[in-house]
């Protein structure tokens, strides 16, 4: 994975905490007084794993500690690795590189009203987002949906920032039409000013989507954890070349191959996470070309704008690209 650097720090593991069944949380602490860097709530940071992986976690401790970062791993045997690594070797006392925080998921502070839906593990930045609501005495509400009871991390701690009692909802082995049929009534009945924000599996945001289609789209937000089985396709149905403007070289990417691991292979050091397209740390500024967006993260504008790209799986329309590497 991408070599630490001056865009790194070094923590150590504070506590781990169990949350649920299967879910454990991380508190890290800085190795000398100074503060970690400052983040806002919906942010997440990059695990410099030992075995040489990199994965993005949210920030789920409210945005003012600057002393702390907390982040929740749900341990899954079917993934890629990380995340057993996770529960299995990492230990109080540990340290371990992390990356700056970066924020896909941004909070709008100002909308008259914020709703949450949240599926499983997906409840990670809505903590933040809650607590950072709560405190800002602003009018929000979370749907929690979860397979069982006995995985609903943090529902405690999100009941404390529910002065009314009615903001923390609670859904449980609910079926994907009756989970269908409770995000339309949620989200038909809310105001047209109202911003919605959805984090869980792909099959629950896919159908959030198609639901609040007819919504203004800048009040509509989603974060994907992980990306559809097999992630988006890096391959493409020819090559295309690529041009570095900073280290003024230019790069083939064959027809079954990345941006990202040809300049891998190529000995060029770029920072990289998730390699899935839903994370951000590899978004590039592109100068000059025309990209064929395959990521999660860029909104619609922001791909039609075409000023950066995520090299770790969107392509070229064009045949030759000029970004700032």
């Amino acid at each position: 994975m991408s070599t630490p650097d001056q865009t790194t720090s070094e923590v150590r593991v504070q506590a781990v905490r169990y949350e649920a069944d299967g879910i454990h949380s991380y508190e890290l602490r800085p190795l000398s007084k100074q503060p970690l860097p400052p983040f806002t709530a919906g942010s997440h940071i990059d695990l410099y794993l030992g075995n040489g992986m990199v994965r993005s976690y949210s920030l789920l401790n409210a945005q003012h500690e600057t002393h702390r970062y907390v982040v929740s791993v749900q341990r899954d045997p079917s993934s890629r690795g990380g995340s057993v690594h996770i529960h299995q070797q990492i230990r109080c006392g540990d340290r371990m590189k992390i990356g700056l925080p970066r924020n896909n998921f941004k909070l709008h502070e100002e909308a008259a009203q914020s709703i949450f839906i949240a599926g499983g593990i997906g409840i990670t930045p809505f903590v933040a987002m809650a607590q950072r609501m709560q405190s800002l005495k602003c009018d929000w509400q979370l749907h929690y949906f979860v397979r069982a009871e006995d995985k609903a991390a943090f529902l405690e701690q999100l009941k404390t920032f529910d002065d009314t009692g009615e903001r923390v909802k609670l859904y449980v082995n609910t079926s994907p039409d009756e989970t269908g049929a409770l995000l339309k009534h949620i989200i038909g009945t809310a105001p047209a000013t109202t911003h919605f924000y959805c984090c869980g599996p792909g099959g629950m945001i896919k159908g959030f989507l198609q639901i609040a289609e007819g919504r203004v789209a800048d009040t509509v937000h989603v974060e994907h954890f992980s990306a559809a089985a097999g992630g988006p396709s890096t391959v493409g149905d020819g090559g295309f070349k690529v041009y570095l403007s900073k280290l003024q070289r230019e790069v083939d990417i064959p027809a079954d191959k990345s941006i990202l691991s040809t300049l891998l292979d190529a000995g060029i050091d770029v920072p990289y996470s998730c390699e899935q397209g839903v994370c951000g740390a590899c978004e590039t500024r592109v100068i000059e070309g025309v990209p064929d967006h395959r990521d999660l993260v860029l909104g619609d504008g922001e791909k039609a704008a075409n000023k950066t790209m995520m090299i770790c799986c969107s392509r070229s329309k064009s045949d030759r690209l000029v970004l700032e590497i």
